[in-house]
């Protein structure tokens, strides 16, 4: 298997968008260094932020407990670093495509990167209440936050403070800005919609009336403030429809990637061990299986998904592996892929396309 980093969406396949143009290697080698300095100098950044949200709160409240500020300390480093941040970096890929071929000022690099980091924080925020509810086990190659020693049900509150750093870093460094309240309203949107999501993956739909609106989940907010950042004002209706339009069918692609990667994808790799079966989570797999499946596959369903006991995951999984659906994913894969190079292609208008192409190409036959 090859990483997202690793992948490469060679022009000649049958996979390659037709407007993806032909690049000498002089020109193929400054977006992938300007791509590796890009990520460097974000995760570096990531360090000042935590001290700009402790110093704020020891300068506003001198006579708060020591070791409660220590705690807040320790729930930023352990949660909100790590992972791929795709979302993160593709605030900054996004605003570079946006802006053209001038070099970004210092003040814009460090604007967009403290961006991606409002955005992986909210992406953290979700995480650790999402593995609280679904009473995940690991996270990004290390136990979930709320199974740390001392931690359990602290996890709620420690969510709502990683959420509540966000508006302490947009008020610092985006206050002045003429696009500041956009941006309180697109991370507060984002944030009902990842709950009105979360709420329907909590309240599994009756299995004859799967809704698969939970897919399209909120997954536009990394180029959405790329957009504000560049100037692109709300009142551009069609420009933010025709994003936001891609990036749910991405965000699609991207969960249904998701759920086949909690059964079938290595732990070591994913980072996690996947609960989906036992949680009785109404993921893409059980509703594929749920349209396939005779008389007596159902009913081995039925005695076993949603059970949290070893041997009725097996017995799912060995259906899972009767029913091919691995082979149906892989198909499913390739025809989904095509379909968003061609909504890219139609549906980009005055928006550059490799915004969105940058991120297929990291998501693309992904393997965590």
């Amino acid at each position: 298997n090859k990483s997202d980093e690793q992948r490469n969406l060679n022009r000649n396949t049958k996979h390659s968008p037709a407007f993806l143009p032909i690049m000498s290697d002089v020109d193929m080698k400054k977006p992938k260094t300007e791509a590796l300095g890009d990520k460097q100098a974000f995760v570096d950044m990531f360090p000042s932020l935590v001290e700009e949200i402790i110093t704020d709160v020891q300068k506003s409240y001198p006579d708060y407990n020591a070791e409660a500020v220590q705690w807040l300390r320790k729930v930023l480093e352990y949660n909100c670093p790590g992972g791929k941040m795709n979302r993160g970096l593709s605030v900054i890929a996004s605003y570079r495509h946006l802006v053209g071929d001038r070099e970004l000022s210092l003040d814009e690099v460090r604007n967009a990167n403290i961006l991606g980091w409002c955005v992986e924080w909210l992406q953290a925020f979700f995480l650790v209440a999402d593995d609280l509810m679904d009473g995940s086990i690991t996270r990004r190659g290390q136990p979930c936050w709320y199974k740390q020693e001392g931690v359990n049900l602290i996890a709620i509150n420690d969510s709502f403070l990683i959420e509540s750093c966000i508006y302490k870093l947009l008020r610092k460094h985006f206050r002045s800005q003429s696009y500041y309240v956009d941006l309180l309203e697109l991370f507060h949107e984002t944030t009902f919609q990842t709950e009105l999501g979360q709420l329907l993956d909590l309240n599994t739909a009756p299995e004859d009336k799967i809704d698969l609106t939970r897919f399209t989940i909120e997954k536009f907010a990394h180029v959405a403030a790329a957009m504000l950042m560049a100037g692109i004002k709300p009142e551009n209706e069609q420009a933010y429809k025709h994003a936001q339009e891609i990036l749910l069918e991405m965000g699609v692609f991207f969960q249904v990637q998701d759920d086949y990667l909690d059964c079938y994808g290595s732990p070591e790799v994913i980072g996690k061990i996947g609960t989906d079966i036992e949680d009785n989570k109404c993921g893409w797999l059980v509703v594929q299986a749920l349209d396939r499946v005779t008389q007596e596959q159902r009913q081995i369903l039925e005695e076993n998904y949603g059970k949290k006991d070893v041997g009725c995951v097996q017995k799912v999984k060995a259906l899972y592996r009767e029913l091919d659906l691995e082979k149906l994913y892989k198909e499913y894969e390739e025809a989904s892929y095509e379909k968003l190079m061609s909504l890219i292609n139609t549906k980009a208008g005055s928006l550059p396309k490799d915004i969105f192409i940058d991120f297929a190409k990291k998501i693309y036959k992904r393997d965590k």
